[in-house]
């Protein structure tokens, strides 16, 4: 049986152009996301065995939702496929989770590679990438630790796309009292008094694009 894909990407063009590759090379797409919360709701209704996840997607990124996802389903296998190589970006993913890091500047046979060795088991860095993490490790050039909550990261996010409370706290499922609560706390944590010092560090962190 044909491996079962989902791909999650904002963009229309990227899921057509990856869907008509993957199934060329024999795989089955089971389901296409436009973001990250899209993501989880198919991974969990469709039970792919690898999900291709871009990181800069609206609602919630790439990185959170594999975090979220391999929480509810360990086994699952995510490749991140992105146009960021640097560091940073590169070792935050593993940390979540992904198997696979892929960039989309790589040939394509790049990604179907990248499905067979994750899906045996084995972690597989796009070869442009894969000097540049050892090297990072071993010189312990990690990004720093994130003092956010899963929560209040998805909060972050939110707000630094423009959404307003309420609308955070009708995307996330609670009350609009506790939605504030998160927004409070996470601007006390990170000494941010501001929405705009909210847009900078969720740039800096990957979490929004501009």
């Amino acid at each position: 049986m044909p491996t079962r894909i989902l791909l999650a990407d904002d963009h229309l063009v990227v899921r057509e152009g990856l869907r008509s590759l993957l199934e060329a090379a024999g795989f089955k797409v089971v389901g296409e996301a436009r973001d990250g919360r899209e993501a989880l709701k198919l991974a969990r209704m469709l039970e792919p065995e690898v999900t291709v996840m871009d990181i800069g997607m609206p609602s919630l990124n790439g990185v959170d939702a594999c975090r979220e996802l391999l929480r509810e389903v360990p086994e699952m296998r995510i490749i991140v496929l992105t146009v960021h190589g640097e560091d940073a970006y590169v070792i935050e993913a593993l940390r979540s989770g992904a198997r696979g890091y892929v960039l989309k500047t790589q040939a394509g046979s790049d990604l179907v590679r990248a499905i067979g060795e994750v899906t045996q088991g084995r972690i597989y860095l796009s070869p442009s990438v894969s000097s540049a993490v050892v090297q990072a490790f071993l010189a312990g050039s990690t990004s720093p630790a994130d003092p956010l909550t899963p929560r209040e990261r998805e909060v972050l996010q939110l707000v630094a796309e423009g959404r307003s409370t309420k609308e955070v706290a009708g995307i996330l499922g609670v009350s609009v009292k506790t939605a504030e609560t998160h927004r409070t706390r996470l601007m006390t944590k990170l000494d941010i008094h501001h929405t705009a010092g909210l847009v900078h560090y969720a740039i800096r962190r990957g979490l929004i694009r501009v």
